[in-house]
Formats: C-alpha cells, sequence, structure tokens
C-alpha cells in the first residue's frame, strides 16, 4: 500500500501484532522474519520495541505472544463503545447508498428487541419501535440471531408448534426455521419476505464481537415494489454495514475475512 502519509514502520508492526493474534507461542524472531519478508535486522528492532512497551512478550523457547499492552488498550475500547451509536454513525453510511428503513436489534429468550431505527424516504411506516419486542422466528433480524443456535438448542427455545403465525406465510415449524438458519449461515444473511406483515420485505446480517459471538443484527426493510428493485444492493449494503460495526465491535479483519 502507497499512500502519501504512510508509515511503513506501523505497518510492519501491525502485521507483526495481527499475526501474533492468531498464532501466538508460534513464531521466533526468524519465523516472523521469513513469514512477513522483513529484514532479521529490522524485525529485531521492531520485536525488541514493542517487547520494551508491553505490546508483546518473549516466552520460553524465544516463541512471541501478545503482551499486556494490547489487553489494557482492548480493554479501555470496549469500555468506551456504544453499540448504538455506531449503528446510527454506520447506518447513515447505508442510508446514502439504500435510503430506506433500517433496524438494530438484539436476542432475548426467542423474541427480537429492537434498540435502534433509521427511517428513509419510503413512506413505508413500521411497527416496531426501539423496545419493542417481535417473534424471532418472523423477522430477519430474528432468523440472524437465531442463526447461532443448534437445532437442539432451537427446539429448547421454541417447544410448542406450531409457532404463533404473524401472516398466512410466517414459518410454524422449528425444521422450517433450522433451514432457513443453516441457508442464512452459508450466506451471510437472512431474509424475511411477508412473515411480520404484509407486502414487507427485510434481510438482515449479524453484528460480532471480539470473541466472535453474535452480538446484535441490522436490517433493512421496504415493501415489495422496492424489494423487487433493490434486493442485491440491499443484501450487499447490511452485510457491509453488520461488517463495519463488527469492527467496531472489536473483531479482526481476519475473522471478517475467514467468513
Amino acid at each position: 500500500m502507497k499512500e502519501k502519509y504512510w508509515s511503513p514502520a506501523i505497518e510492519r508492526t501491525d502485521k507483526i501484532l495481527k499475526l501474533l493474534a492468531l498464532n501466538p507461542n508460534k513464531y521466533r524472531m526468524i519465523d516472523l522474519s521469513k513469514k512477513l519478508d522483513i529484514n532479521k535486522s529490522s524485525m529485531f528492532t521492531l520485536l525488541n520495541t514493542l517487547e520494551k512497551l508491553g505490546w508483546i512478550r518473549k516466552n520460553n523457547g524465544g516463541v512471541y505472544s501478545l503482551g499486556t499492552t494490547i489487553a489494557n488498550i482492548g480493554a479501555s475500547y470496549l469500555s468506551q463503545f456504544n453499540i448504538l451509536q455506531a449503528y446510527y454513525e454506520e447506518g447513515a453510511i447505508t442510508q446514502k447508498v439504500i435510503n430506506e428503513n433500517l433496524q438494530m436489534g438484539i436476542f432475548d429468550n426467542g423474541y427480537v428487541v429492537y434498540t435502534g431505527k433509521m427511517r428513509g424516504d419510503s413512506m413505508l411506516q413500521l411497527v416496531t419501535e426501539p423496545g419493542m419486542r417481535f417473534p424471532a422466528y418472523a423477522s430477519s433480524i430474528g432468523k440472524i440471531l437465531l442463526s447461532q443456535f443448534s437445532y437442539k438448542e432451537l427446539k429448547a427455545i421454541y417447544p410448542d408448534e406450531p409457532l404463533p403465525a404473524k401472516t398466512e406465510k410466517t414459518i410454524e415449524s422449528v425444521d422450517e426455521l433450522y433451514q432457513q438458519l443453516t441457508l442464512a449461515r452459508e450466506r451471510g444473511f437472512a431474509e424475511e419476505h411477508e412473515e411480520s406483515a404484509e407486502e414487507i420485505h427485510c434481510v438482515a446480517a449479524p453484528v460480532f464481537n471480539h470473541k466472535n459471538e453474535i452480538i446484535a443484527g441490522v436490517s433493512i426493510v421496504m415493501t415489495t415494489n422496492h424489494w423487487q428493485k433493490k434486493k442485491d444492493v440491499a443484501r450487499e449494503e447490511v452485510v457491509k454495514l453488520a461488517r463495519r460495526l463488527s469492527e467496531r465491535s472489536g473483531q479482526s479483519n481476519d475473522s471478517l475475512m475467514e467468513r
């Protein structure tokens, strides 16, 4: 990467720290030098400085791992992180592209609890508001939140069938729900088509934290007419929004690339 204001030393440091985060107690100095294509003299200087500053530590056998400075800074960031504020900041970027209603929600015992909402220029009036609860199986946010659970866990969450329907298109069985969740995990997003309300279509993607756990879901909501015109853009933009929020929640770029 070549930019006008770019520090090669910091770029090399960034590569070292990210590699050690994924491979603790594996690499010695010579290994890091070969792996990252950094000459031994420069690598020695970088490692020595990082070790003295507490960013890394040298363990038995001369292998390296992350140090306590990383933990302290990470903890400070997470303590001041406000996901709702981040949602409105990042959602504004999405709104410029899609100009439709956006929502954010969290999972609570079989339900979605909506925590954020942004309106587009559409005349669509959503019945859900921040603070409201809605059956997770009948919404795209709910489905993406449910995608973290096994079939056995889903049966425990919804022991009684058929599931209460919101419309004639609402999923009524855990088996059908699990099939949709399997597809959602593969695609990285979940959809809902007139299952929560007639003429309403939604697509949602998951927000992950630094432990790679789903902590929230974000969705784009639109009418049938708009969905037919914008569905590809909606899928792309909701995934982008979720990834930006995941990064701000502490998930590494490497984890994002693995999905």
